[in-house]
């Protein structure tokens, strides 16, 4: 029985480890097509708002679209200027931070700092490797 008890707290703070890396996003930012606005970026942070937004003329911009259920597809510059899917799967390393990784294995993983969330903006930031 003691064991049983030991095994029984162990999985519990397994289970607390694991669910204690939620991402820190409102519901409004899920299902929505995100695209960079280039024009507000910094050096190192980017700059997002809704495909509806009222961008400056462009000859593509990059994006993405993140679910709830961990699927993230991310959107490139298509050679007709379009958009190409790249489709892939994230999870919460922390409340600020997310690993994306892509179905296609030629995609390396991104690992993104949520600098900042709005309805109608989201600041990310690329982490490096620390090489």
């Amino acid at each position: 029985m003691k064991h049983f008890f030991l095994l029984s707290l162990l999985a519990l703070v397994l289970m607390g480890a694991r669910c204690g890396a939620k991402a820190d996003l409102p519901a409004s930012v899920y299902g929505l097509t995100w695209l960079n606005s280039y024009e507000e970026d910094s050096a190192d942070v980017r700059t997002y708002r809704p495909n509806t937004f009222d961008f400056p003329p462009s000859r593509g911009r990059t994006g993405f679209m993140i679910q709830a259920d961990g699927t993230f597809i991310r959107y490139g510059i298509a050679p007709t200027d379009g958009l190409e899917e790249q489709p892939g799967k994230w999870e919460a390393k922390a409340k600020d931070r997310l690993l994306v990784t892509f179905d296609n294995p030629k995609h390396a993983p991104e690992e993104l700092e949520i600098i900042s969330v709005t309805a109608d903006q989201i600041k990310l930031r690329r982490k490096q490797d620390q090489e």
